[in-house]
């Protein structure tokens, strides 16, 4: 994704983020059709949570109603929970992370201290990256995850806790980010995508939410001036996804607000009125983040304390 931070405008036409979509969108139509011919759900939460596993606080929805807590990690132990978080790889997937290659090893995702640490790393040697489009050769690996297998809920409130990347210089993006399980209303980003929070190390003072969606209106849905102090220590990072609006906030200040209004023939919360998932992805940057072998450091790595979900 390219964003003009200085300006908060968006340039159209980044191809190498519509690339990855693409890919990502044809991983949706497979998994989904496996998810069907297994028998398992597609949307929900994988199990009963008890209303205390999101914690104490309580949160209302605009209509005066509670949030119910429906999924709640906190990373314990030494494994990651694969019941509940799918590891991406590159040859099942087909996405790519800029030049690495996404791999399922402890070296790219690990739980640790009580914590999922993703990372993008320098191999030892290059390598052939095995992928559903095309094999290509590279020295790096990032990590990724999600719920696909999960939880898919069609609007939520969802809580991420996250250390940034120590990196300040460009060539590391980080991502919070909900994806939508099919592709209903047609190819990225007719079918929309809810960023959460983008975090490039070209611009170490700040998160960048946006909505991708074919809107009404011509402007981009995003705000690149919401500061964050030292992201490099842990905030909280959340989304309230409810029909008709979706509101992102950064330690509880509201990042940005925003009345979904697409353009015709979608009406109401089209395209944000069907399922989505989380996703948590460490990987290298593109676009007006790029990374360059001689500048960045690696490795690099988000690290998540904790992850809640109501609905």
């Amino acid at each position: 994704m390219r964003h003009d931070v200085g300006s908060g405008r968006q340039p159209v036409g980044f191809q190498g983020r519509t690339l990855v979509m693409r890919r990502l969108v044809a991983l949706s139509t497979l998994l989904l059709a496996a998810l069907c011919l297994a028998g398992l759900p597609t949307t929900g939460a994988s199990a009963d949570v008890s209303s205390r596993a999101c914690g104490w606080k309580k949160y209302h929805k605009a209509d005066g109603s509670l949030w119910q807590c429906a999924f709640a990690e906190n990373f314990g132990g030494s494994r990651l929970n694969t019941s509940r978080w799918r590891v991406h790889e590159a040859a099942k997937s087909g996405a790519m992370p800029g030049h690495a290659c996404w791999s399922d090893t402890r070296d790219n995702v690990r739980v640790s201290g009580g914590a999922l640490r993703l990372t993008v790393r320098k191999t030892s040697a290059p390598f052939v990256c095995h992928s559903l489009y095309g094999d290509f050769t590279t020295q790096y690996t990032g990590g990724s995850i999600s719920t696909w297998d999960s939880l898919t809920p069609t609007y939520g409130r969802f809580e991420i806790r996250a250390k940034m990347p120590t990196a300040k210089v460009a060539g590391i993006h980080s991502a919070i980010w909900l994806f939508p399980v099919s592709s209903t209303y047609g190819p990225w980003p007719a079918s929309g995508e809810i960023d959460i929070a983008e975090y490039y190390t070209k611009y170490p003072d700040r998160a960048i939410p946006y909505l991708h969606y074919t809107s009404a209106s011509s402007s981009p849905v995003t705000n690149t001036q919401c500061m964050i102090r030292n992201p490099r220590n842990y905030h909280t990072y959340t989304a309230e996804w409810t029909p008709g609006r979706i509101v992102i906030s950064y330690d509880g200040v509201p990042c940005l607000v925003h009345q979904i209004k697409a353009a015709s023939p979608l009406t109401g919360s089209a395209p944000f009125d069907q399922p989505f998932y989380l996703i948590l992805s460490q990987a290298l940057g593109i676009g007006q983040n790029p990374f360059d072998p001689a500048t960045t450091p690696l490795p690099q790595t988000m690290i998540v304390d904790r992850v809640r979900v109501w609905q």
